[in-house]
């Protein structure tokens, strides 16, 4: 988020800008979630089955880390562990059609 000239939240002297910061900080959460699912393309080359992508036990994982990840960042854990199941969920998809693609062209 380097590139982002955004006022801090507690220097903002109006709505306007709030709203330029929030706005500010959802392009670069996008951007952010684009790469993942770059990385999770790219990790289905290591993928030998369909079942290795969707990765159940890792899934749940992920999950959990990231709820403990939000605690320790003061947000609800239970409020982020939905959101990057969403998220995962979405990426595990992305990832299968990916993985199904190649293995088409092998």
């Amino acid at each position: 988020m380097s590139d982002m000239k955004t006022t801090p939240p507690e220097d903002c002297r109006s709505l306007e800008e709030i709203r330029e910061g929030m706005d500010a900080l959802d392009r670069e959460i996008i951007r952010i979630l684009a790469r993942r699912v770059a990385y999770v393309k790219a990790a289905a080359r290591f993928k030998t089955s369909a079942a290795a992508v969707a990765a159940p036990d890792r899934v749940q994982k992920v999950l959990d880390t990231r709820r403990d990840w939000a605690v320790a960042a003061g947000l609800d854990g239970e409020v982020v562990r939905g959101l990057y199941r969403d998220i995962v969920s979405y990426c595990v998809g992305e990832e299968k059609k990916h993985w199904e693609r190649s293995q088409t062209e092998i």
